[in-house]
């Protein structure tokens, strides 16, 4: 068992660490790191994706579940275990299959929390105020390159 496992069991025995169920819609390469993160603090995970040569990212300790399933099919998204969800995520390389799966869990299954990648920042921003709580992997990478370009040497 990896030292972190270890300590997240720990602290969960202690009472000092919810788990937390969480499905996760897109294993490429940050579907998969974040599902391995949280699988090692002692979450439950379970990482949706198309295309089974995916889950090839996947560490080979990974203890959650890899599912073959389409993220905006309600049947795909229950066999995922979206009624008992704490939280969704949706991954995919598609604004508009993560967006629209977003919306199902969020709207039709009442996930608490529902994290949406976005590349447009245009759409981004139109999304979070349909209450759909998004980020832009394109403005959060340009904005820190900006900020490396600002730093003194």
């Amino acid at each position: 068992m990896p030292p972190a496992r270890l300590y997240y069991i720990i602290n969960i025995l202690l009472g000092e660490f919810a788990i937390m169920k969480v499905v996760i819609m897109g294993c490429g390469r940050v579907g998969a790191r974040l599902a391995g993160l949280l699988d090692i603090e002692g979450h439950s995970v379970t990482i949706l994706d198309t295309d089974a040569y995916s889950f090839r990212r996947l560490a080979p300790e990974f203890g959650g579940t890899a599912l073959m399933g389409n993220g905006v099919e309600e049947e795909s998204l229950k066999k995922a275990g979206i009624e008992e969800a704490d939280a969704f995520v949706a991954l995919t390389q598609g604004d508009n299959r993560n967006v629209m799966a977003a919306q199902i869990a969020k709207h039709i299954f009442n996930v608490p929390r529902v994290l949406c990648r976005i590349y447009d920042p245009l759409r981004r921003e139109l999304y979070n105020t349909l209450g759909i709580e998004t980020f832009s992997p394109t403005t959060i990478f340009a904005q820190m390159l900006k900020e490396k370009l600002e730093v003194e040497e």
